[in-house]
């Protein structure tokens, strides 16, 4: 028996959305790599045909989320898809001559992956990261960073003590090697839990991923930049012959609307990226604060780095997000100054039209009197001529009659007879109007 309702199509993938990255459980010492590609035109039907090779099992049930975890033997895979990108991380042991003695240790051939699987994922690289994670005592934190850059080499790092109070030590150098990894190396004392170290990687590897990501928006800013420079310079020019009466407006106006278009296409496609731009940076902002960073004196901490170097690009982002903005804001209010102007020129055309029907009414009211006069002369001709061919008929007839002295004498009365009578049809006309 049923103790609730039916169910919402979506209430068990929303519930179980809070499960869907949980954090790996790691034991030191661990080496992890992740991949992060760009996954435009590669379907999860191609990403299920490369992880078959590590999991002949592999269903594409399996694949039909956004989360898939292998434990295989010696190692676990991680397969993450997102809307951008696919993100793959390997946990495995460390090399046991890979530890702190060692000096810029050489790791890929380590890896416990099939031969040449890496290089054949499918999609682009835009992230490959190789956190090694090492016990060692933090309580002498410049004892530990000293050893951290015996490890990494001739290359100069930045290092953060994480957690309060602090836990363990993070120390990198942001630099991208020719195999196409840049390093990250964590310290932590022994006896670190699986679970922390797991939340430990998360964080760092999700602060990288989310960083080069908010990066992809700044040469975008930088190309846009410069078409809106030209595009503002081109609005500058036809707000300027607006204030020319000379100006010929159907010109103005097929030049704004090619520019309402140029700046709406721009729009259209680059809008997303700078959306996604600002999203990523507030993520990469959040990892920042849950690192819970305390410096070491000497040496920059890494939010700090990051803050420096990524809040430039993220502002020119931002502006250009915002100029892009105004300009078509600016566009639109010329447009409607344009048209204002059309406006105004339209209806004095048609005053100019108007008084010109009027005076055109005006004439052919003269003329349709003056018609009106000659018809009543006309109409009056004709009886009177009537009459005098009658007076002649009667005359004929022997009745004593002189035809031309009667009809000359009823002019006058036919003329008033025919001028009462036009009048009459007039008024009614006007009274039925």
């Amino acid at each position: 028996m049923n103790t609730l309702p039916i169910d919402d199509p979506l209430r068990v993938a929303l519930h179980n959305e809070v499960h869907a990255r949980p954090s790996a459980r790691i034991r030191l010492p661990a080496f992890i790599v992740l991949v992060g590609v760009f996954n435009e035109g590669v379907t999860r039907e191609q990403e299920w045909e490369h992880l078959k090779k590590l999991d002949p099992n592999l269903s594409l049930d399996d694949v039909q989320g956004n989360f898939l975890r292998l434990r295989l033997g010696a190692y676990t895979l991680k397969w993450e898809r997102h809307t951008e990108f696919t993100r793959y991380s390997l946990v495995q042991a460390l090399p046991a001559d890979a530890g702190l003695q060692a000096q810029d240790p050489e790791l890929l051939s380590h890896l416990t992956l099939p031969e040449g699987w890496l290089a054949n994922i499918p999609g682009r690289t835009f992230a490959g990261i190789k956190l090694i994670m090492l016990n060692d005592d933090v309580a002498q934190p410049h004892a530990s960073l000293e050893r951290a850059r015996h490890w990494f080499g001739e290359h100069t790092v930045v290092a953060s003590r994480m957690g309060n109070p602090a836990h363990s030590l993070v120390v990198t150098d942001f630099h991208l090697r020719q195999n196409g990894f840049e390093r990250i190396l964590v310290l932590a004392p022994e006896g670190t839990s699986e679970s922390r170290a797991g939340r430990i990687s998360q964080r760092l590897l999700e602060l990288e991923t989310y960083r080069l990501m908010a990066l992809r928006g700044l040469p975008v800013a930088k190309d846009v930049g410069v078409q809106l420079g030209q595009a503002e310079r081109e609005l500058a020019d036809i707000t300027t012959a607006l204030q020319s009466k000379a100006a010929q407006d159907q010109g103005l106006l097929d030049r704004l609307i090619g520019l309402a278009a140029s700046v709406e296409l721009i729009h259209a496609e680059h809008a997303y990226r700078f959306a996604a731009t600002a999203a990523y940076d507030k993520l990469v902002r959040e990892r920042i604060t849950e690192l819970r960073e305390s410096p070491i004196s000497g040496t920059q901490t890494i939010g700090e780095f990051m803050r420096r170097r990524l809040s430039p690009a993220m502002a020119t982002v931002a502006a250009t997000a915002q100029r892009l903005s105004n300009l078509s804001e600016r566009i639109s209010r010329t447009s409607a100054l344009l048209r204002t102007r059309v406006d105004i020129a339209t209806e004095e055309q048609n005053s100019q039209l108007l008084a010109k029907l009027t005076k055109g009414q005006e004439l052919q009211l003269r003329l349709q009197t003056t018609v009106e006069g000659l018809s009543i002369a006309a109409i009056s001709y004709y009886v009177i001529s009537l009459l005098l061919y009658l007076g002649k008929a009667g005359k004929a007839a022997g009745l004593p009659i002189h035809p031309e002295l009667a009809a000359g004498a009823l002019v006058p009365l036919v003329l008033w007879v025919v001028w009462r009578m036009n009048k009459r049809i007039h008024d009614k006309l006007h009274m039925g109007d």
